[in-house]
């Protein structure tokens, strides 16, 4: 009988966490955050990583991690660094609240913990933008704690080893406990990376490959041929569509004129073109939304849509592009200047076809 998401964990085979461990010492991956074999790992560049790495790939990541590091060596340089030129070195990687918390929890670390992070998982979760996975990651890998780190390569893995067919978010709880059962006391921080080099690299998505995992011979879901089918996850609800009217005004000496989000909601914080209010609702036309422009001008519409996903919603907006008749109060920048705004991507979206359409 298969796992289900209230199962006992049961053990696939012998003790696992060895021949991973001979594994990774053969095949781990070099990472600019991973210290190297012999290394101590420091913990706040763990940290970095880990916020960094949240719902963004690896790939996307190093540029990033090595830019922040270059400018913020210590927890203590990025506490005392202003948030906007943070905001402005993040800017493209999305999920902006990441680097907004991720500010406050290094002032909070310089502050409370006199620069030093905090081992104990509990302690690690008090800190801002810091959640389960976050925490069992730090305390794993920088201080060596056997903790059971949960990523999506863990849950994919943990799936297959023990065919886990119940389907995800319904399963986390047993996948967690499988986990936490292997998770060996000798390396437990190497064990935690090994773990998540196997899903990234051999135990993938799609065509994993089986014949090199050292995991194979007690993989309950490779011996039933179901590996590839797991983990089962529920269908996804249809994300809705939010629709808006973005605003290029320019003034007499070609400046583009822009503004600052709320600190708080999406893109809080981040420098934005004015627009109408994003809502699940047919496209606005020009007249509709015309009291909600950022000054008067002769507006027209510009052919076509700029379209951008986030995580909840999908975004289209018509992009209405006017002059200013008067001198106006704002953040006035050349075109030629916008990339030190720290614009985040949808708005180099909306640049770019402002842009196009009105050479």
């Amino acid at each position: 009988m298969p796992d289900t998401a209230t199962s006992t964990p049961s053990h696939p085979g012998p003790d696992l966490a060895p021949s991973l461990l001979a594994w990774y010492d053969r095949h781990r991956r070099v990472l600019p955050w991973r210290a190297l074999p012999g290394q101590k790992a420091d913990p706040y560049r763990v940290w970095l990583s880990e916020i960094m790495l949240q719902q963004t790939t690896v790939a996307a990541v190093k540029d990033y991690f090595l830019d922040f590091t270059g400018r913020w060596p210590t927890v203590a340089d990025l506490a005392a660094a202003h948030l906007d030129d943070v905001l402005r070195a993040w800017a493209g990687l999305g999920y902006y609240a990441r680097a907004r918390n991720m500010h406050r929890c290094a002032g909070l670390v310089v502050e409370r913990h006199g620069g030093v992070f905090p081992s104990d998982e509990a302690e690690l979760r008090q800190l801002p933008g810091v959640g389960d996975y976050t925490a069992a990651a730090i305390a794993a890998i920088a201080f060596d704690r056997p903790a059971a780190v949960m990523d999506g390569n863990v849950e994919r893995v943990m799936a297959r080893i023990f065919a886990v067919e119940t389907p995800l978010p319904t399963a986390k709880p047993t996948l967690k406990a499988h986990a936490a059962a292997l998770t060996p006391r000798r390396r437990p921080g190497d064990y935690a990376q090994a773990v998540m080099d196997l899903g990234a690299t051999i135990c993938t998505p799609r065509s994993p490959k089986c014949i090199l995992c050292p995991w194979t011979e007690a993989c309950r879901a490779r011996r039933r041929g179901i590996a590839e089918t797991l983990p089962a996850k529920l269908a996804k609800a249809a994300k809705p569509t939010r629709r808006a009217v973005a605003f290029w005004l320019t003034d007499d000496q070609g400046r583009v004129l822009l503004r600052r989000r709320p600190p708080k909601g999406m893109l809080g914080g981040m420098m934005e073109f004015p627009s109408s209010a994003w809502l699940e609702q047919p496209m606005p036309d020009l007249a509709a939304v015309r009291g909600e422009a950022p000054g008067a001008a002769d507006w027209r519409i510009l052919p076509g849509l700029v379209r951008h996903g986030f995580t909840h919603f999908d975004f289209e907006l018509t992009v209405a592009a006017g002059r200013s008749r008067g001198s106006l109060d704002g953040i006035w920048m050349a075109p030629d200047q916008l990339g030190e705004a720290g614009l985040p991507t949808a708005m180099w979206k909306i640049a770019r076809h402002a842009l196009r359409h009105l050479e």
